[in-house]
């Protein structure tokens, strides 16, 4: 299953600050622990204080620690090498990444044999390539001094069917063009790694994927028919391939509500933490859980924390 809710029923969370009265609870309940990265584990390149000692710690107890990022401009190899360098040794099946769950998606549930016109880093078109699918488009693609018909005249590949968009720092009007082209053939397939739509940054709002894959969708008028990273199921169906988990024994650990807590929701795992290190607020949370909406509950942790090192000293309090 590969787009659209779990069939998982589904039940409200209660967001419980997590305590000495309900750790020992959470954990007995956890083999696999999914974290995201970036908010939760480190902001940038600094590392959020306490962060490495709770993941250490939750390897002690024999949890399962995995990965799992919307972040398309890595491989997992580089990731491998980003995680050691901050304090999180993990081996590339222990990074669940938006670029490589898309790249998985397409040769193995989709079998697509043709080429991929690509709105993305190089991340995305190195984990293509890894799995054998001829991709190109990355980089920059501009035009200076062209008349407008110059733009309906822009050579077509015949072989590409596929059209991928994911964080694109070069995004042009070209490359708009290029991918509306393709994407106005109904019969071409469009698949967006994620559709965040943005981070703050050092007081700034920077805008994500998501601001990219709505401005193809708009011009090519029509949806993308699969994303691949949080919230959506392809992200954990392949958390799910490759390490044969049982949903109900993970947790997930993140700091955003429609990406990380919605995606414990519509996957029906055993609980979804909140870390309040980056995007979400508290106030945010019961907002939502003051609400009658479903699509707004689903947004509602199970648990929160200030952040990680709190679970690291509730794990010291049991000992």
């Amino acid at each position: 299953m590969w787009m659209g809710q779990s069939s998982v029923d589904f039940i409200m969370a209660g967001c419980k600050l997590l305590d000495e009265g309900n750790v020992q609870s959470f954990l007995d309940n956890t083999d696999i622990v999914l974290t995201d990265c970036d908010g939760v584990l480190w902001r940038g390149n600094q590392v959020i204080p306490g962060a490495q000692e709770t993941i250490e710690k939750l390897r002690k107890l024999g949890k399962k620690v995995l990965f799992v990022t919307n972040n398309s401009t890595k491989t997992r190899a580089e990731y491998v090498t980003k995680c050691a360098s901050l304090g999180f040794p993990a081996s590339e099946d222990e990074i669940i990444s938006s670029s490589y769950v898309t790249a998985h998606y397409l040769k193995y549930i989709v079998k697509y044999t043709g080429k991929v016109y690509t709105v993305g880093p190089q991340g995305l078109a190195q984990e293509l390539n890894a799995v054998g699918i001829p991709n190109f488009g990355t980089g920059p693609d501009v035009a200076e001094n062209w008349k407008f018909e110059d733009y309906t005249t822009l050579p077509l590949d015949p072989e590409v069917n596929c059209v991928v968009v994911g964080f694109d720092k070069d995004f042009s009007y070209v490359k708009l063009c290029r991918a509306t082209a393709y994407l106005r053939d109904k019969g071409c397939l469009f698949v967006a790694t994620n559709t965040d739509t943005g981070l703050p940054v050092n007081g700034r709002f920077i805008p994500g994927t998501g601001t990219i894959v709505a401005a193809v969708s708009e011009a090519a008028e029509r949806r993308p028919d699969i994303i691949c990273g949080k919230p959506h199921l392809p992200i954990f169906d392949t958390v799910l391939k490759l390490h044969n988990v049982d949903p109900k024994r993970c947790i997930m650990i993140g700091d955003r509500l429609n990406t990380d807590i919605e995606l414990a929701h519509n996957c029906g795992l055993g609980a979804a933490l909140l870390v309040l290190t980056g995007c979400a607020t508290l106030e945010e949370v019961r907002q939502k859980q003051s609400s009658n909406s479903i699509a707004d509950q689903r947004l509602v942790p199970n648990f929160y924390l200030p952040s990680l090192a709190q679970l690291g000293t509730l794990i010291d309090s049991l000992k």
